[in-house]
């Protein structure tokens, strides 16, 4: 195992200097704190770590008081829009951080120095190289294919994902926020399904009610991949009842109560596992659940679902063109005659996630997530796209078709680069996408100008960005 993941290690560790340490938005520093309080304050009373931030210019601006230092919570705290999933995966990291601002002479250990947030920053990086390992086990895994795709694909499929979605983003130029985190928790989800259905006894759906709780304490809209292992596991619940012979999926010859009872216990993990986050929510808001604010941003009927994905200024399609090879390759897998029905199965709840995905985005009313960089919820789709992407490229068997994809598949992953390069240097409006000028800039200006902004980006960095007011807005 470690002889096949010593690539993946020495690749993180060449690209750490790539990682941009700093926090410059609001949502970052609402994740941040979380951790921070706690650690040093031993409470979720984030005034004066709000503050802090305020006084020394990193999120100060009128919205940012507006929203964080002249509301209260329900009761009287602060208001925090984040979730404390990403604080307890940073904490190892910012352990030893801790540790390093003690030893460090002239080094303030108060949570907010440099060694802090860089910590975090690299847990980051860390994270988002984990997802697409767990993303390669995950193609690995897949049931009933006729040939086991070659390591080598899985492999590539990853590093595509990365660099041609706003991962690459998330993961070097904002580490803060929480999508690298979500995309590693969401890959260790689908990795543990994918492991657990096999039997779906009780110690592996208490393995996978403890990851869905990860998974929500991460980001509350990633829940939503719940949907597709409760599809397969009532599926695989209706064989048994039916008395059909037994599949991969159908417990083994589990009876029906016992599958019950080992949902039950799956269900008992995730109550225990999330009460970090039960605990939050009834500190800061009263209750159990996020902050009234957010609720009202909520329409559940999804008007914006089709928008979400293929709106020419906004589409995760369009900032993302990758995301069609990827959904072709997992329509391959559900659809396709050469794989097993149980593999076609596994597939087809896939693309049941996915589908829950646009739901959740499309039913925010700030769909457009205007201001970010790229449609950033669905970072969380990580491994679905590399198994997507692994799938057309294992059925890519001649050289014409292999021409082709790999023209288009370097087209997606440099269009990802060219925008980053253009949000950064404000070149475009990063409010909206406007394809012919995006196209002119990617195609044209950025390859003219990339080795002066190769030497900037490694020695002048803080020369791309300025802070946009108000730090962006949490989703």
């Amino acid at each position: 195992m470690v002889r096949r993941a010593w690539p993946w290690i020495l690749l993180f560790a060449l690209s750490l200097p790539a990682v941009t340490t700093r926090i410059y938005a609001s949502d970052e520093v609402q994740y941040f704190v979380f951790l921070r309080s706690m650690w040093f304050d031993h409470d979720l009373s984030f005034d004066n770590d709000y503050r802090y931030f305020d006084r020394n210019g990193i999120a100060s601006s009128p919205a940012f008081r507006a929203t964080v230092l002249e509301q209260p919570t329900e009761t009287g705290l602060r208001l925090n829009y984040g979730t404390i999933g990403c604080a307890l995966l940073w904490a190892p990291f910012y352990a030893g951080a801790d540790v390093l601002a003690r030893l460090m002479p002239g080094t303030a250990a108060d949570g907010f120095s440099h060694p802090y947030i860089a910590s975090v920053c690299y847990g980051s990086a860390f994270y988002a190289f984990a997802a697409l390992v767990l993303s390669v086990v995950a193609v690995r895994r897949l049931p009933g294919q006729p040939t086991a795709p070659p390591r080598r694909w899985a492999r590539t499929s990853a590093l595509l994902v990365l660099v041609s979605t706003p991962l690459l983003f998330y993961a070097y130029v904002a580490p803060v926020f929480a999508h690298a985190c979500s995309a590693f928790a969401v890959a260790l989800f689908v990795v543990t399904w994918l492991h657990v259905r096999t039997r779906w006894s009780a110690p592996g759906l208490v393995a996978l009610g403890a990851a869905t709780a990860l998974m929500a304490m991460v980001r509350e809209q990633d829940l939503f991949f719940a949907a597709g292992p409760a599809v397969d596991f009532v599926l695989a619940l209706l064989g048994r009842a039916s008395g059909r012979a037994p599949e991969a999926s159908t417990g083994d010859g589990a009876s029906v109560p016992r599958l019950l009872a080992s949902a039950a216990a799956g269900c008992a993990a995730f109550a225990i596992v999330w009460l970090p986050q039960a605990i939050a929510y009834l500190v800061l808001n009263g209750h159990i659940g996020p902050s009234g604010l957010v609720a009202r941003k909520m329409t559940w009927t999804a008007p914006h679902a089709l928008q979400v994905v293929f709106s020419t200024t906004n589409g995760f399609l369009f900032w993302t063109p990758l995301f069609a090879i990827a959904l072709a390759g997992l329509l391959l897998l559900a659809l396709g005659r050469a794989g097993s029905a149980d593999g076609r199965r596994v597939a087809a709840c896939m693309l049941v996630m996915v589908a829950a995905q646009v739901y959740i985005a499309g039913s925010v009313e700030s769909w457009t997530v205007a201001g970010a960089f790229g449609q950033r919820r669905f970072v969380a789709l990580t491994v679905l796209l590399v198994i997507g992407v692994s799938a057309v490229l294992v059925r890519a068997r001649t050289r014409l078709l292999q021409a082709l994809l790999t023209i288009l598949l370097a087209s997606c992953a440099w269009w990802n680069i060219a925008l980053m390069v253009q949000f950064a240097t404000s070149t475009m409006d990063r409010q909206r996408l406007a394809l012919g000028a995006n196209a002119y800039n990617a195609f044209v200006v950025v390859p003219r100008e990339l080795p002066d902004l190769v030497h900037r980006y490694l020695f002048d960095r803080k020369s791309f960005y300025a802070a946009p007011a108000g730090g962006a807005r949490h989703e």
